[in-house]
């Protein structure tokens, strides 16, 4: 693809994003061919041609003679223009990346962090063939059901720090489930989101740093939005679930999408400015494992105690049954009482 193309692309994207901004503007309403053509500064046969490419992208847009087109049906699915429409944030979503199928996300966001893409970039994609899940593990990841994407930061903290922003997904996550859903989500450390006891969501996070800077970390998200039970691999090592099954209905996966990206930018802001403390009370307020017996797999041991916090770069805390203090880098955490 040549530069000019890309630019031409890029151009009809943003006329896209406009038109359907202005059409969330009038809550239904009609609007003319005039106040899009004015808006966007083309002629009224260009808005014409943004109007068929809507929908094409499946968008109802009605054409009301001598009067304007009125927008009576979104898609779900997931494109910049759809996902920025009425999206108010201040890093997180600044650029949006949406492919219809990729290997991972997280792979293709590292890509483009490698090559100097801005922090705030978001890589989503409807489907993956290799998603990455914690430890080595795959994340099933099939189209039109669910949310699969990766964020680009570029934080001033030093690498020992980095491991602090694997509680801001989670809590964005959270905060997303129970703004879209009458569900009440909890967090198992380090990064599970589940809803009555069962996984729908779980976070990866990639860096690349040098000695005393981070250059980068890529935040990988997936959550089950609307999987249905029969998309689920039998050979799970933990229960796992969607927001549709639990709720008993579907989730609009964009309003999911983009109140999940407003909920991070608040989050990451607040990181910025105040620095982890608030981050860390949060994520305990909303973890289900705080003065809980459990037993946590670490390589081929385990090790059983009382959960007794989370400390400055969020390695788990525990107080054994003789006494013994124990701090848990990483592994995986069963509650047992």
């Amino acid at each position: 693809m040549t530069g000019e193309t890309m630019r031409s692309a890029d151009g009809n994207r943003e006329a896209d994003r406009k038109i359907l901004e202005i059409f969330r503007q009038v809550h239904g309403g009609i609007v003319s061919g005039e106040t899009l053509s004015k808006a966007l500064g083309v002629s009224r046969t260009a808005v014409w041609k943004h109007i068929r490419s809507l929908r094409n992208l499946g968008y109802q847009v009605e054409a009301v003679p001598a009067r304007g087109y009125r927008l009576v049906g979104s898609p779900d699915i997931l494109t910049p223009a759809e996902i920025s429409a009425g999206l108010r944030v201040e890093r997180i979503g600044s650029r949006l990346v949406c492919l219809r199928e990729t290997e991972s996300t997280n792979a293709v966001a590292y890509r483009l962090a490698d090559e100097g893409a801005a922090e705030g970039t978001v890589v989503i994609a409807d489907s993956q063939t290799r998603g990455k899940g914690r430890l080595g593990r795959t994340w099933e990841s099939p189209g039109g059901v669910n949310l699969y994407g990766s964020v680009i930061l570029r934080p001033a903290i030093p690498p020992h720090h980095a491991s602090q922003l694997t509680f801001l997904s989670a809590l964005a996550v959270a905060e997303a489930i129970e703004l879209t859903t009458a569900l009440t989500p909890a967090i198992k450390w380090p990064n599970d989101v589940l809803v009555n006891g069962f996984k729908v969501a779980g976070t990866l996070n990639e860096m690349s740093a040098e000695t005393e800077r981070v250059d980068f970390i890529i935040l990988g998200i997936g959550v089950n939005i609307n999987m249905r039970r029969e998309q689920f691999p039998a050979d799970l090592r933990y229960p796992a679930t969607s927001l549709a099954i639990e709720s008993g209905h579907e989730v609009e996966r964009v309003r999911f999408i983009r109140t999940f990206l407003e909920a991070l930018d608040r989050l990451y802001s607040r990181y910025l400015s105040c620095g982890y403390a608030p981050l860390r009370e949060a994520w305990l307020s909303r973890s289900i494992v705080m003065g809980r017996q459990v037993r946590v797999a670490v390589g081929d041991c385990v090790v059983r105690g009382v959960v007794t916090g989370v400390d400055e770069i969020g390695a788990l805390l525990l107080r054994t049954a003789e006494g013994r203090s124990e701090r848990i880098l990483a592994g995986d955490v069963i509650v047992e009482d």
